[in-house]
């Protein structure tokens, strides 16, 4: 292999880990699956197929990305931003956006199904790893670089409550106050503003009874076990029945309606019951390790002198961590019940196809800060 094919690889451990999971997803989501399916649209393997669809529909669009130079991104990332945010004003309108139990998230294209919150975390990593690097000394000293971002985040998030989408909300407010943080904001503005919002995000909470319901649950989801605190008592089962080694692949009871719409949030488990607690330690290495290479990534990039790919790095990394230990700490009631899916594992295409996308761009990073061969000289 010569060395220009070989820069032009993408970096192999990210890469196979990202695959690993995206098959455990397909295997997970193909299970917890088949009688849903089959009571709703007559098919078992209906939501299997519409996620092999998914699946290539993500990997195009993480080819695509990957042969994308990374300034492209770092001089159009306000484009998205605006593209995103409209996206969020267009999925409120009346008629255009589509509501599921009570939440207006969705805009139907062509059968599909298209989530802009999703939209929302990559562009809001991109822009803001642009700004950081392009206002680094006001960032770094003075209260209007923080600010400014601070104004866009804030129009995002208002957005984002009124479909209402918390945790989506809660996932890019913490994705970009860690990325500011790294940055290098002074620590003095950024745990004042951090108290501020996290003052905001109580009184959000207590704004809304069935927020408080849901927070009263997750302290003792066994007080109404069959109402406010089902759920999670149903995954609480799941996890039980699967023990040290599992049922079995497809021999979950839970999924069998207990746990409605085992494929999305609460995929992890229904593979925690099938696989057991070797099987769902497994998963939480593989996210460990994603994210673990993804920093290194990060770093590396920095050194080298690329300090927009490394913040998109640690955006990403950020984005990919909380959603993991939310969706598993909601599964397994460390922490109150959150829409959020489990990344490339749940089922989901706005989903899938961001979060490939995103890991396009660390392969991407990766790529642009790899030290170049030397050429050997002709005698």
């Amino acid at each position: 292999m010569s060395a220009a094919q070989d820069m032009a690889l993408p970096d192999r451990p990210l890469l196979l880990l990202g695959l690993a999971l995206m098959l455990i997803g397909l295997v997970a989501i193909t299970s917890a699956s088949i009688e849903y399916a089959d009571l709703h649209y007559g098919s078992p393997w209906h939501n299997a197929t519409r996620h092999l669809v998914y699946m290539a529909a993500a990997l195009l669009a993480a080819a695509l990305v990957y042969r994308i130079p990374l300034q492209f991104w770092e001089d159009t990332g306000w484009i998205w931003l605006f593209i995103a945010l409209g996206l969020l004003i267009l999925v409120l309108i009346p008629g255009v956006g589509h509501e599921v139990n009570g939440s207006q998230r969705w805009l139907r294209l062509a059968g599909f199904t298209l989530q802009p919150s999703e939209l929302a975390k990559l562009a809001m990593v991109v822009y803001l790893a642009g700004y950081v690097v392009r206002r680094e000394h006001e960032v770094r000293h003075q209260w209007q670089g923080f600010l400014k971002p601070m104004a866009v985040l804030f129009a995002a998030t208002l957005l984002l409550m009124v479909e209402p989408d918390f945790g989506a909300t809660v996932i890019v407010v913490a994705t970009s106050f860690g990325m500011l943080f790294l940055a290098g904001v002074r620590l003095g503005n950024f745990l004042l503003v951090l108290a501020g919002a996290l003052a905001a995000m109580l009184v959000l909470v207590l704004s809304a009874p069935y927020r408080v319901k849901r927070l009263t649950a997750f302290t003792d989801p066994w007080a109404d076990p069959y109402n406010t605190g089902f759920q999670l008592t149903q995954s609480l089962i799941a996890f039980g029945r699967g023990e040290w080694l599992g049922v079995g692949l497809g021999n979950s009871i839970q999924k069998l309606f207990y746990l409605p719409e085992a494929h999305t949030d609460f995929v992890f488990s229904i593979w925690a019951e099938e696989t057991g607690f070797v099987g769902a330690l497994a998963v939480i290495a593989l996210f460990a390790a994603l994210v673990a290479r993804i920093l290194w990534t990060g770093r590396r990039a920095l050194l080298a002198g690329n300090a927009f790919g490394a913040y998109v790095c640690y955006g990403v990394a950020l984005i990919f961590s909380g959603q993991a230990f939310v969706n598993m700490g909601v599964s397994s009631g460390l922490l109150p019940t959150k829409g959020l899916t489990l990344p490339f594992v749940s089922y989901g295409g706005t989903s899938l196809i961001v979060c490939c996308a995103m890991l396009a761009l660390v392969l991407r990073v990766e790529r642009e800060t790899r030290p170049q061969p030397r050429r050997r000289r002709q005698r």
